[in-house]
């Protein structure tokens, strides 16, 4: 069995994933722990690996995520665009915590298409384990889109993040259902769902109405009786992800055959594919977590050489 090198940890606002590897990158044991939003960040880190310690002594570790940001450890400045992913492990910062050499890995910044400044965190160590994962897309222009609490679409060109967009589309939808009527009590949001379709439909159909004139909508279809109310998130989600996709299909200058590549969950995946196929945009799935783990990895290996 190989002997474990270091642990790699993807850290962000809501969840810690800790990776124990081997020298070559290869997971030998997993880990989890609380998001860089909860505070005493030093204190829950060696709690998380506390067993890992026991085993192995300290073994150095490369965070990436939020806890290099305001809310987190310690922040570290962000590298300007465009930026090519390698230089994430020059500019990370390092550290010593209690006989542990760390390094935490810097984010990005640009200035996105409407003239407002954009930040990233996490995003960045995902599109290097990308590339790694799939050398043929650091040649060429290719566009990428990671949807979440605030979903990221990003622009690489010959291995080089240029820019990239920020839309909060998760973190809008997740207020509007919880603490607002337009969707209460409805069911889960389903890609295959009618409702769904229905609502990137009359975004589309509307958009020069702007999301804010079509949200009241969600409410207004379930008390005529138009739309059952199980059916409300499903359709504020078409809604939300219909403005998203039709912003960015428009800002970044995406065309049909053109193909995004998603970093995200199946189930993410699914709601974006379907969002993206009325442009005539095609998808290709890629597992963020797979890619966060992939970034780390190549990151290590400048850092801690």
């Amino acid at each position: 069995m190989s002997e474990p090198a270091f642990i790699a940890g993807d850290w962000g606002t809501s969840r810690l994933r800790l990776y124990l590897c081997d020298a070559a990158g290869h997971v030998l044991a997993r880990g989890e722990g609380e998001g860089a939003a909860v505070p005493d960040h030093a204190a829950r880190f060696t709690v998380a690996v506390g067993g890992w310690d026991q085993a192995h002594g300290k073994l150095p570790a490369l965070l990436g995520g939020m806890v290099g940001s305001t809310v987190g450890w310690k922040e570290v400045p962000y590298l300007n665009c465009p930026a090519r992913p390698e230089a994430l492990a020059a500019a990370a910062m390092r550290f010593e915590h209690e006989g542990r050499a760390i390094a935490i890995v810097p984010g990005l910044k640009c200035v996105n298409r409407t003239g407002a400044p954009d930040v990233m965190r996490g995003e960045e160590v995902q599109i290097l384990g990308a590339l790694n994962l799939h050398p043929e897309l650091a040649k060429g222009r290719h566009v990428f889109c990671m949807p979440g609490t605030h979903a990221k679409w990003v622009v690489v060109e010959d291995g080089a993040v240029t820019e990239f967009q920020t839309a909060p589309s998760g973190e809008v939808f997740e207020l509007l259902r919880k603490h607002s009527v337009l969707a209460r009590d409805s069911g889960e949001v389903r890609a295959d769902s009618h409702a769904f379709t229905q609502g990137l439909d009359f975004f589309r159909r509307n958009a020069q109405a702007d999301l804010l004139h079509l949200l009241f909508s969600a409410r207004a279809r379930v008390v005529t009786g138009e739309m059952p109310k199980e059916d409300g998130a499903s359709y504020l989600s078409g809604l939300v992800l219909g403005a998203d996709v039709d912003t960015a299909v428009s800002l970044l200058g995406l065309i049909p055959s053109d193909a995004v590549h998603l970093i995200c969950t199946p189930a993410l995946a699914a709601l974006y594919d379907k969002a993206l196929a009325q442009y005539g945009v095609t998808t290709q799935t890629l597992d963020g977590d797979a890619c966060a783990l992939a970034g780390l990895v190549r990151i290590h290996r400048e850092v801690f050489s």
